[in-house]
């Protein structure tokens, strides 16, 4: 039964100049999994409903939002908006972990219920939706709450939570600015979409965009030709909305770059999104919703684009309140490499991110990018993520855990370098930074080779994710300290160039090498950029790039320097952290954005040796899968002790690996296809 109930939050305005949730408003409570209980934590309930925040653009607070002077105002001078949420907590408040955990919405979607509980879903509502449901029985009270505004849905039922933003304008007159979009296509294809992964685009200054230019190019850095607009024209959408995607009259070709640019007008207030989880977090602090107690503390986790979000609320202070406050007091940072986003400036696009081969128009790797000062040598600043929070003395405690594809495509080594990649950085001492060796950014499911020369890397590395988890709870709860950090470091010589990476990696003949890692360049948006967020140069000047590293692999080609998964100590083969593309899908060489690589050992000695491999076979590292299970077992316990895995986890990782250790054994060598790497 839909449920309307109003909370009401009486404010003193007389007097009061800071951003606050005036109300809450929740729409739906229901049973979850129709009130079965979750170990101690006993039966669940989900919650749907509404925030209203109101923002004062004269609150040094919420200097950093882009624009916000410039959006509409109620009689008290405030900008009003509203940001939908989600909650899934014990009925019985005095059952919780005493913890709330946000998870930032990634491009809408509730993400860490697929990492955490490995069953992805917006709406989870019976038991089968919860998959392992780790996160219901350790007892965490989770929210999520929309921040973004460019998200595009599939209809009503996807119910992501995409944020409505305010519109900021000229004392009511539109404001207009260019934009571009890059398109990248693996196939030939008449038609292209341009807003990127779930996009949407910013409407045209002048219908029909008549000043639009759609230009070509044959490499990231070459020289853009024009293609004349005779050629192409906008696909119009059923619904009137903007349009999403071009046609071009010779059709999109893979192994080019193709890009959009035209004057756009109404940028939203980016930004809003994120003082909205500001406010909502430490609303929550000390208001009871719905008769549930306060939480004892708060984490933050993001993944990807969501823990950019993170490190950027750090950057520009957004993580404290307007008394200086921490709204939350830790945060789990995953996969999100060195990079921030494109989250506080004018016409900003918050799916999108700087990539080795897509998206070449938007700030996402940016100075600074470690916890502790380091200076640019380019332009001489000295700076760190954490000096504003520093400053007001709120300085959370923070995991940074990246996969080993990051540091291929996300430009991960620039958290613990400097710029030029020369040395190792100092870490605060709030901050433990990891790498899951030879984990992909997510886990592979891909059962053919698509686009790429190599079949995916299915190692799930969810396992140690949940075991870190729940150390930054501790760390929080109780000051226990977390392993110590575990990532690859210049002066142990295990984070290396890309041309030490290729020296030192086994030599593989159907296994291909990558042209390069991303080395994000400096990017020229303009004299007004820093100071206003204001890009007048669209798309931007590239300038001298950051020196970005990799983790030196051993003979096997196995990522060091990081945590030690099981499946790394008792390995069936090479789990790379690349994966290039073919010549098929264009831009052959480059690396996936998200995907690795997993190339088996030969199965016997004879096999090896017709094959050319140097890496010893299975059949020289284990008697059988007794043995290897054996080796497994015991590689999971010293994981297990590391805290990197926790006991109840071991039988899973042994039988799992003993089944893929049977399917590797009963897999032709000269058989390409992937399908074998999951089973049934």
């Amino acid at each position: 039964m839909r449920r309307f109930l109003f909370l009401l939050v009486a404010l003193a305005w007389s007097g009061l100049a800071h951003a606050a949730v005036e109300r809450i408003e929740i729409l739906e409570r229901h049973a979850l999994a129709g009130g079965q209980p979750f170990g101690k934590a006993g039966a669940y309930e989900k919650l749907r409903g509404r925030a209203w925040f109101a923002l004062d653009p004269k609150a040094a607070a919420n200097a950093a939002i882009a624009d916000l002077k410039l959006a509409p105002r109620d009689p008290r001078g405030l900008v009003v908006f509203s940001a939908d949420f989600f909650m899934m907590r014990p009925v019985e408040g005095a059952r919780t972990n005493g913890t709330l955990l946000y998870d930032v919405p990634n491009r809408g979607n509730l993400s860490m219920l697929g990492q955490f509980d490995e069953a992805p879903s917006n709406d989870p509502s019976s038991a089968a939706d919860l998959g392992n449901a780790f996160l219901l029985h350790e007892g965490f009270t989770m929210l999520w709450s929309a921040w973004a505004w460019d998200v595009a849905t599939s209809g009503p039922n996807d119910r992501r939570l995409i944020l409505k933003p305010p519109v900021a304008t000229d004392n009511g007159k539109p404001i207009t600015g260019k934009v571009a979009y890059e398109i990248l296509v693996d196939a030939p294809s008449g038609t292209a979409g341009f807003v990127g992964n779930q996009g949407l685009a910013y409407p045209f200054a002048q219908a029909g965009a008549p000043d639009a230019v759609l230009t070509q190019r044959d490499r990231p850095d070459g020289k853009r030709q024009v293609i004349p607009r005779a050629r192409w024209r906008f696909v119009e959408t059923q619904d009137g909305a903007v349009p999403r995607q071009l046609a071009l009259e010779e059709g999109f070709e893979p192994g080019h770059l193709y890009e959009l640019t035209y004057t756009a007008r109404d940028p939203v207030v980016v930004a809003a999104g994120l003082a909205g989880i500001r406010d909502l977090l430490a609303y929550l602090r000390s208001h009871p919703l719905e008769g549930a107690p306060l939480p004892s503390r708060t984490l933050m986790f993001g993944i990807s684009q969501s823990g950019r979000v993170i490190q950027t609320m750090l950057l520009r202070g957004l993580h404290v309140d307007e008394s200086s406050k921490p709204v939350f007091d830790g945060a789990y940072i995953h996969v999100a490499g060195g990079g921030k986003g494109a989250f506080d400036y004018r016409f900003a696009m918050p799916t999108r991110h700087f990539s080795m081969l897509e998206d070449h128009a938007y700030p996402t790797d940016y100075f600074p990018f470690t916890s502790m000062t380091e200076q640019d040598p380019v332009s001489g600043a000295r700076a760190s993520v954490l000096d504003k929070a520093r400053a007001v003395g709120a300085v959370p405690k923070l995991l940074y855990v990246n996969a080993s594809s990051e540091y291929w495509n996300r430009a991960a080594s620039l958290i613990h370098t400097d710029p030029d990649g020369k040395r190792d950085a100092a870490i605060d001492p709030s901050v433990r930074i990891y790498l899951i060796a030879g984990a992909q950014h997510f886990v592979g499911r891909q059962r053919n080779r698509g686009n790429f020369a190599n079949c995916v890397n299915p190692m799930n590395h969810h396992r140690e994710m949940r075991a870190l988890l729940l150390a930054i709870n501790r760390w929080v709860r109780d000051g226990t300290e977390p392993p110590a950090s575990a990532y690859p470091r210049i002066a142990g010589g295990t984070l290396v160039t890309v041309a030490d990476y290729k020296a030192a990696f086994p030599k593989l003949s159907d296994m291909p090498m990558p042209v390069g890692n991303l080395r994000p360049p400096r990017l020229d948006f303009g004299a007004r950029f820093e100071t206003q967020r204001i890009a007048d140069i669209i798309p931007p000047k590239v300038g001298r790039p950051y020196e970005a590293l990799v983790p030196k692999p051993d003979a096997d080609g196995l990522d060091q320097g990081g945590i030690v998964p099981p499946e790394l100590a008792a390995p069936l083969g090479t789990r790379a952290a690349f994966n290039t593309r073919t010549a098929k899908a264009g831009f052959e060489g480059f690396t996936d954005r998200f995907n690795g690589s997993f190339n088996p050992f030969a199965r016997s000695e004879a096999e090896r040796r017709f094959a050319n491999d140097r890496r010893p076979s299975l059949e020289a590292r284990y008697k059988d899968r007794g043995d290897y299970e054996a080796k497994l077992r015991a590689a999971a316990e010293r994981t297990v002790a590391a805290g990197f895995l926790r006991a109840a986890e071991v039988d899973a990782v042994v039988s799992q690996g003993g089944a893929f250790y049977d399917r590797i054994m009963a897999h032709d060598g000269a058989d390409r296809s992937c399908e074998y790497l999951y089973g049934q």
